[in-house]
């Protein structure tokens, strides 16, 4: 019941934090009958069941044999017996606790993997800002030379969709050989010439879009997934028919990421459409303070746009927004994984306590016959190592096949790598030994006489 207490305690504490965390709106019903008697009714029963076995335990010793000169080894041999429920415990506890540490790992893993994997664009110093009225859209030409004459400013240019996201599709594209039974649409970008220099995509093949060609009007530039997508073996200079037109392909660019990290890129087509457009990109000068960049940035666009506050985007918040998900399975996951081991420490360290009392006058004796404390702290942690390595090999399937699912459903992955399991082995090892050897070197130190008086 006290536990119960300090528990609601900690709920009032940690219920902002972890609401912020899981993304969450969690409260506490004060005023629920059913939420106090279910946690009331929790409490005693846990207290009842964990009061019940010492209490039979204890009732089952024949009162004559305790007394008599046969019952200091009788509860050796009782103590003995009584260990093995408070081990099948421990095991368990650190079984529980190695398999969330192995999927902490493997869940930080992968988001790191997936922050690795290149984006296709630079976005550092690149930010958008969104046409959200006609003023904008109206004075384009003139707003783009004074952000340019600025000095804050290296590149400017307009999109339909944001730099990491592709808004819309269309699967009425028709080129040379293409299957009339494919399915699936490309992804459709309205862009204007200067779009790739902003946002610093690399072509592959080909060339980027160019004021210097009219003939760009009808051209495309296409990412590596379109062409795969379209089967192409020589995909600049190919003809597609969209929407009674025909476009050219001008130029091949390295996949840029459009949507989740984990997943493939989205087959994509660009083209000049400066009508679709409704967001500005502007590379900053790299030069010039970032606050002072965007003081000049805000004079020119409330001169052009004085209904409305400059707001913008960064491109490398809007990207990381896209781990938001997995960061906070990894927050979760850790927290668990740490308090799951935490209560597994309380049980080794009681466990510990226990077999130091239950083995003073072995531990006596030995000293007496010459085992130094090295010795005694490595006979008094052994049981606990092989305990802890049980609780591992039966921690690795299970979180091999767990992780193993949960990796499936991206199909940018990284690999079930066996240091993983390795570092959380000797993760719980350390912890092992650190929370036994208090106790271990405790009754190890402890002086003979006072084990061995009575003999």
């Amino acid at each position: 019941v006290f536990a119960f207490v300090l528990a609601l305690l900690f709920v009032q504490l940690l219920l902002p934090w972890f609401n912020q965390v899981s993304d969450k709106q969690i409260s506490f019903s004060w005023d629920n009958a059913f939420s106090w008697l279910a946690g009331l009714g929790f409490a005693l029963l846990t207290g009842l069941l964990a009061g019940s076995y010492p209490a039979l335990y204890l009732s089952g010793f024949q009162p004559v044999k305790v007394l008599t000169g046969a019952g200091s080894s009788l509860l050796v041999r009782a103590g003995k017996f009584a260990a093995i429920p408070r081990q099948t415990l421990v095991v368990i506890q650190f079984t529980v606790s190695v398999t969330l540490v192995i999927g902490t790992l493997v869940v930080l893993r992968q988001i790191d993997y997936a922050k690795n994997r290149p984006s296709g664009f630079d976005r550092s110093g690149l930010l958008s800002v969104s046409i959200n009225t006609p003023d904008l859209q109206k004075h384009a030409s003139a707003l783009r030379q004074e952000l340019l004459q600025t000095g804050a400013v290296m590149h400017v240019a307009k999109s339909s969709s944001p730099a990491s996201e592709v808004w819309s599709s269309d699967a009425s594209f028709s080129w040379p050989g293409k299957d009339p039974d494919q399915l699936g649409d490309l992804g459709t970008v309205g862009i204007t010439p200067e779009y790739g220099k902003t946002i610093d995509w690399q072509i592959k093949e080909g060339r980027d879009f160019s004021t210097d060609y009219s003939s760009d009007r009808l051209g495309m530039v296409v990412n590596e997934s379109a062409v795969r997508f379209m089967g192409l073996k020589k995909a600049v200079g190919t003809t597609m028919q969209w929407n009674g037109d025909q476009y050219t392909i001008v130029g091949v660019i390295n996949d840029v990421i459009t949507g989740s990290p984990f997943m493939p890129v989205q087959p994509t087509v660009f083209m000049l459409k400066e009508d679709w457009t409704s967001f500005i990109h502007i590379r900053l000068n790299p030069d010039l303070n970032t606050k002072d960049a965007l003081g000049r940035l805000e004079a020119v666009f409330r001169k052009y746009n004085p209904g409305s506050p400059f707001e913008y985007k960064f491109a490398s918040e809007e990207y990381q927004r896209k781990f938001y998900a997995e960061e906070r399975i990894g927050q979760l996951s850790t927290t668990f994984a740490a308090i799951a081991i935490f209560i597994s420490c309380l049980g080794l360290f009681g466990l510990a306590s226990f077999f130091a009392e239950q083995r003073q006058k072995e531990i006596g004796i030995r000293k007496v016959l010459g085992a130094s404390v090295a010795d005694l702290w490595r006979i008094l942690t052994r049981d606990f190592v092989i305990l802890v390595l049980i609780s591992c090999l039966l921690a690795m399937p299970v979180a091999y096949y767990l992780m193993r699912g949960w990796l499936q459903q991206y199909t940018y992955q990284t690999s079930l790598s066996w240091w993983i399991f390795a570092a959380a082995i000797l993760g719980a090892l350390a912890i092992t030994l650190l929370t036994v050897s208090f106790q271990a070197i405790r009754a190890a130190l402890l002086n003979p006489v006072r084990s061995l008086k009575s003999e």
